[in-house]
């Protein structure tokens, strides 16, 4: 609490941390400081997750071991070795249930990291509307990089210059073993589905 900016009538206080929607003791300690406070997790396809974890890892640590082999606590039986970091932040249903102890799900927004690619200005409509926000950014606000991939602002605030994600996203992706890859979906399919049951979503993840 006292690291964030004092928040004057009319605006909003925001902070983001990747790690609190999988860190067991966060729910908790939220609701007893603010157990108002409006929560949005932004989800993506967790085997394309798992991947881009390692490809990230992988720019910082060039001799890790590969992904397959780091998939698997056994490669004949086709185990998953679900306390790899990777695969296991992309078991959304098990990290919700710790959350909805805390939280009622109308006090959650889930963003779907692939919508905010393809429609980014639909995606943080919704987003706005969950903030009790008046719908400012449209369309108009992005245009799309072909290099990066990723839709960019035109202008960031207070700048006349275009604003894209750092140079650590957008990273291109080793190619991963599809019977590997297989794997993955059939394992997280079944959460996948209790996701979307908790969520009232569908992502389309399969």
């Amino acid at each position: 609490r006292d690291l964030m900016p004092r928040t004057l009538e009319g605006q909003i206080t925001m902070e983001q941390t990747p790690s609190y929607f999988v860190t067991k003791e966060a729910p908790a300690r939220i609701s007893s400081m603010a157990k108002g406070t409006k929560l949005i997790v932004v989800v993506r396809d967790p085997v394309t997750r798992a991947i881009s974890d390692y490809t990230q890892t992988l720019s910082k640590k060039p001799d890790i071991p590969t992904f397959e082999s780091l998939t698997f606590k056994n490669r004949t039986t086709g185990l998953i070795d679900t306390s790899w970091s990777a695969i296991q932040i992309g078991i959304y249903a098990k990290h919700l249930e710790n959350w909805l102890l805390y939280f009622p799900i109308g006090q959650i927004l889930f963003v779907s990291g692939e919508r905010l690619i393809s429609d980014p200005a639909g995606e943080l409509g919704r987003v706005q509307d969950f903030l009790g926000l008046k719908r400012i950014i449209t369309d108009k606000h992005f245009y799309f990089n072909k290099t990066k991939g990723f839709p960019c602002l035109k202008k960031a605030e207070g700048s006349s210059k275009p604003h894209c994600l750092g140079k650590t996203k957008g990273r291109t992706h080793p190619d991963i073993d599809q019977e590997v890859v297989q794997r993955l979906r059939d394992f997280y399919r079944p959460f996948n589905m209790k996701f979307y049951q908790m969520t009232g979503q569908d992502f389309g993840w399969d």
